[in-house]
């Protein structure tokens, strides 16, 4: 057996968890000596009880590893060991990092710079609409979607994403050949295709009231901040927000009606210190500079000429409104361009993340000198 295996079989033994496996690996090292560790050797680890050591003493006898192993590669999934170069790093920094993560898709090095926009199953066409636009804006300037794959502002999200043909991930709080909700088999299989699924969970686990807190960690500890768009204050989203909190991530909320239940929770979350959120500039100004260089050209002052960059047709479009020596307001540029407002709002960011120009107060823009 080897360590991949053994931490399969761990992550299935009941009263295991992430915490214990770590106290456990380091007393006895690597993960296939847990299981052949003997009932005194696991109580002379730290935090190990008599009922956790005969857990793992007779792992067999409720384990089916080698089924396991076989639903893996019949389902054309992988999974992740925390020592694995694509478990995401941020998430291996929380406190109860997953033992393994189940994996259909890839997980590369992009996902680094990842957002999660999570909110309430029960929304709003407002709730939607934002999500969806969030969602796209991210995928397009080449920021990673997170979502826990639910029903409302989950779906949202990743639907803004893959529209934008940017990479989204989905965390379920199921076995990962469980599709919940029903209603989303073709949207996971699109998001496996353009990001991942991933869950911890081990093949045929039913979703619980146990396991969506335990997905709501995932989607905070391996994201950069959490935006919670809509959320009534019951809502699990905040769970998720109370997750990134702790973690030291970055937390953001869209304000809505102030008579709508379903924008409690963000109102709440803002009166708290989240940052309001209007649109994904206030979102990647706080995280521009964790970009590699390749998504962050050289701006005119830090080269003296402006970048060789190619532009889309909007973006030109856009661009050619601006004035490098006066300020124009958003409706004039989506008057002079002839866009849609949602086209010229998408090709503004992405100018602003090639910084060829600014966003000034009052929604004003100018070119960058």
């Amino acid at each position: 057996m080897d360590s991949r295996e053994a931490f399969i079989a761990l992550n299935m033994i009941e009263r295991v968890g992430p915490v214990r496996v770590r106290q456990l690996l380091e007393h006895f090292g690597e993960a296939p000596a847990i299981l052949r560790a003997s009932r005194q050797q696991l109580l002379a680890v730290h935090g190990i009880g008599p009922d956790t050591a005969d857990s793992i003493v007779n792992w067999e006898k409720t384990v089916d590893l080698s089924g396991e192993l076989k639903r893996i590669a019949e389902f054309g999934c992988h999974v992740l060991i925390q020592d694995d170069e694509n478990y995401p790093p941020s998430l291996r920094e929380i406190y109860d990092p997953p033992i393994v993560l189940y994996v259909k898709g890839t997980l590369d090095a992009k996902d680094r710079n990842s957002v999660a926009i999570v909110g309430s199953r029960q929304t709003t066409h407002y709730g939607l609409e934002v999500a969806r636009k969030f969602g796209y804006q991210l995928g397009y300037v080449g920021v990673t979607t997170v979502s826990g794959g639910a029903r409302g502002i989950d779906t949202a999200a990743h639907q803004g994403a893959l529209n934008a043909k940017g990479r989204t991930i989905a965390v379920l709080g199921t076995g990962i050949n469980i599709v919940f909700p029903p209603e989303n088999a073709e949207l996971f299989d699109r998001i496996s295709t353009s990001g991942a699924i991933i869950t911890q969970f081990p093949f045929n686990r039913q979703a619980d009231k146990q396991t969506f807190p335990i997905r709501n960690r995932i989607v905070a500890g391996m994201t950069l901040g959490t935006v919670v768009v809509e959320a009534n204050l019951s809502s699990g989203a905040l769970i998720t927000a109370n997750f990134a909190t702790e973690y030291g991530r970055q937390i953001f909320a869209v304000p809505g009606r102030i008579d709508s239940p379903r924008s409690k929770g963000c109102h709440e979350l803002i009166k708290a210190g989240a940052k309001l959120c209007e649109g994904a500039e206030d979102i990647l100004s706080e995280f521009e500079y964790l970009f590699p260089k390749p998504n962050r050209p050289a701006s005119p002052n830090e080269t003296g000429v402006l970048p060789a960059l190619t532009l889309s047709a909007n973006e030109q479009a856009v661009y050619d409104t601006l004035k490098s020596d006066g300020e124009i307001g958003i409706d004039e540029v989506i008057r002079f361009s002839g866009l849609p407002s949602s086209a010229a709002s998408v090709a503004l960011l992405s100018l602003e993340m090639k910084r060829l120009i600014k966003q000034l107060p009052g929604k004003m823009f100018v070119r960058n000198r």
